[in-house]
C-alpha cells in the first residue's frame, strides 16, 4: 500500500511590516510630509539608521517616552539610547535633525534686526532650549543695528538653577563689542513663569550694563509650555 501523502509544509505568514516602508514613502510623496502623524514622521527618519525591521513600535515608544517630536529631537544622545532599540546611529541621526533645525532658526534670526524678527527668535530659542533637561543660561549679543553677533551658552546648571555672573556677561559683551543683549534661560519643569530669583538676577545684569551703555532688551524664559518675556510682563 502506498503510504499516506506527505503533509504540506505549513504556510508561513509574511511579517506584517513587509512592504510597509515602501507604502509609507509613497504616501509621504503623494500627500506631503505634513500630512503624516508624528509617529510616521519619526518612522521615516528612523529608516535611515535602522534599514531593516519594523520601526513603528520604536517611533511610538520614543513619543511615549518624550511626549512630542520636538522633545524627541531635543533629548540628549544618552536619553535617546535609554529607549530600547535606539543605538548610536539612530541617536546621531535624530540629533542631526535637531541641529539642522537650530541652524535654520539661527539663520532666520541672524539675517535682520532681532527686534523686527521676534517670532523667529521665539521659535529659535524654543527649539534650542524648551526640552533641555537641565537649566541653561545663554546670551544673544547684538550690534548697534540689533543684529545678532553671537549666541552663546554662558552656563549650565541643575534641573532648577544655572549660576549667572553679571560681570562675566558684561565682560563677554565688551569682548564682542556688543551694544545690547537678550538674556535667555529655560525652565526644565516646563512652566516658563519667571521666579523671584530670575527677576533679581535680571536686575543685577541690567545694572551692570548701565555704566557700560550695554542695554538689556529682554529676558526670555523658555519652557515646554511656552515662552515668557520679562518686557511683556512689565518686569524690566
Amino acid at each position: 500500500m502506498w503510504g499516506a501523502p506527505a503533509a504540506r509544509p505549513k504556510r508561513r505568514d509574511k511579517p506584517h511590516y513587509l512592504g510597509h516602508r515602501d507604502r509609507l514613502r509613497q504616501r509621504a510623496a503623494e500627500g506631503g510630509l505634513s500630512a503624516l502623524p508624528d509617529y510616521e514622521l519619526l518612522e521615516l527618519y528612523l529608516f535611515r539608521a535602522i534599514p531593516r525591521g519594523d520601526v513603528k513600535p520604536l517611533a511610538k515608544a520614543l513619543l511615549a517616552r518624550f511626549g512630542s517630536v520636538g522633545a524627541v529631537l531635543g533629548a540628549s544622545p544618552a536619553e535617546l539610547k535609554s529607549v530600547k532599540g535606539v543605538g548610536e546611529a539612530a541617536a546621531l541621526d535624530l540629533k542631526l535633525a535637531h541641529e539642522a533645525a537650530l541652524r535654520v532658526g539661527r539663520e532666520a534670526v541672524g539675517k535682520r534686526a532681532v527686534i523686527t524678527s521676534w517670532s523667529q527668535l521665539l521659535a529659535y530659542v524654543k527649539t534650542a532650549m524648551a526640552h533641555e533637561p537641565r537649566e541653561q543660561f545663554r546670551v544673544l549679543f547684538l550690534d548697534k543695528k540689533n543684529q545678532l553677533i553671537a549666541d552663546e551658552v554662558m552656563n549650565h546648571g541643575t534641573v532648577d538653577h544655572a549660576p549667572v555672573y553679571p560681570r562675566e556677561v558684561m565682560r563677554r559683551a565688551l569682548e564682542l563689542s556688543a551694544s545690547a543683549i537678550i538674556l535667555v534661560h529655560n525652565h526644565p519643569s516646563g512652566d516658563p513663569t519667571p521666579s523671584s530669583a530670575d527677576v533679581d538676577m535680571t536686575r543685577q545684569i541690567v545694572e551692570a550694563g548701565r555704566p557700560l551703555r550695554i542695554a538689556v532688551h529682554d529676558h526670555l524664559v523658555v519652557g515646554r509650555d511656552g515662552t515668557a518675556s520679562f518686557k511683556a510682563l512689565g518686569l524690566m
